[in-house]
């Protein structure tokens, strides 16, 4: 009989699972853009592989490469690297280890895509072959300097809402594939000028940098290995850290703290706070950010309203999720307008 390539357990066992654990794991990342002739069979033999080791995580894999987010038993580490060596095209591989431990993921999934970040723009208008100048932390500090510089950040607004360099222009949009048109359009008068961009680990920024010299911007630059290896960076060579606050990361964690400033408020109160949440409210599930007093008064949901449905009996919420007219979804209203609801 065929094996299953894919998670069969729930999420209350795969949580108990994980939380019974009794050995250190490594959250990582990777990504690597490079041709890939047959994703779906790469996807087969990768899950094959990691699943024996016991790896956790989240992986793209498309014709232009892959893009992976994973936390690995630490006595598999080295045999994981020695697995992807094993293949010449991830041969090599740049690891980037969390800022801050943690259990990031609570099961394996393994999806082909059509790009490794979803940024729907047409082919013909980026060329990987090339893509801005890589830039250090120390470099990137530098450049920081310069006051006809344009700072980018290639983040949805919720990430850089908790943390983001100084003076960075924050694109207001809250999908990958809205962010290119948006930054060009905001850059569009700026074409002469030196651009730096980044992002959390730096693959969002190779596919922007070469999109934006393919539409005539003169000096593209990225943040090498982008927020995570510059908070690696700034501590191991004891520089200034010209982020702010946190980095955003699309996992358990939801956040590494990189410094202590607290830059956003509690959509609720209003009070100075960073954590992000989802709504415990299902039918709802908005991420937001609640500060401790209001995660407690709203019993983590958004909104009473919300408060009100979660406690209802689960086959009586069941019965009116199927009825938009009695659902109760999205009900926040939060001081500064967002997170937006549609």
């Amino acid at each position: 009989m065929k094996k299953k390539l894919y998670n069969q357990k729930d999420r209350s066992q795969l949580k108990a699972e994980l939380t019974a654990e009794n050995f250190p794991r490594i959250t990582c990342s990777f990504y690597r853009y490079v041709n890939i002739d047959n994703p779906n069979t790469l996807r087969d033999k990768l899950y094959k592989e990691w699943i024996e080791l016991n790896v956790l995580g989240r992986v793209y894999i498309a014709e232009e490469g892959i893009n992976a987010q994973i936390s690995i038993p630490e006595s598999k580490f080295d045999t994981f690297i020695g697995l992807l060596n094993k293949r010449d095209y991830l041969a090599d591989m740049p690891i980037k280890h969390a800022v801050e431990a943690g259990q990031s993921f609570i099961k394996l999934a393994i999806r082909v895509k059509k790009e490794i970040v979803a940024y729907n723009v047409p082919e013909d208008e980026y060329n990987m072959n090339q893509v801005g100048n890589h830039l250090n932390a120390s470099e990137f500090n530098e450049a920081l300097d310069n006051p006809d510089a344009i700072v980018v950040d290639m983040r949805n607004y919720y990430e850089s809402e908790v943390g983001h360099f100084n003076n960075a222009i924050l694109p207001d949009v809250e999908r990958s594939q809205e962010l290119l048109p948006e930054v060009r359009k905001l850059l569009q008068n700026n074409k002469d000028k030196e651009v730096l961009l980044y992002c959390t680990g730096g693959i969002r920024c190779e596919k922007a940098s070469s999109y934006l010299l393919h539409h005539g911007f003169e000096d593209v630059k990225q943040l090498k290995g982008g927020i995570i290896q510059y908070a690696h960076d700034v501590k191991a060579e004891n520089i200034h850290s010209k982020f702010i606050g946190s980095n955003f990361v699309f996992d358990q964690r939801l956040e590494e703290r990189i410094t202590d400033d607290i830059i956003s408020q509690c959509h609720q109160c209003g009070n100075p706070c960073d954590t992000h949440t989802d709504c415990l409210n299902q039918a709802c599930h908005i991420l937001f950010i609640q500060c401790e007093k209001c995660k407690k008064y709203f019993d983590g949901c958004c909104s009473i309203k919300c408060k009100e449905f979660a406690a209802l009996p689960l086959d009586k919420q069941k019965i009116l999720r199927k009825d938009p007219a009695k659902v109760v979804s999205k009900t926040l209203q939060s001081v500064s307008g967002k997170p937006r609801l549609k």
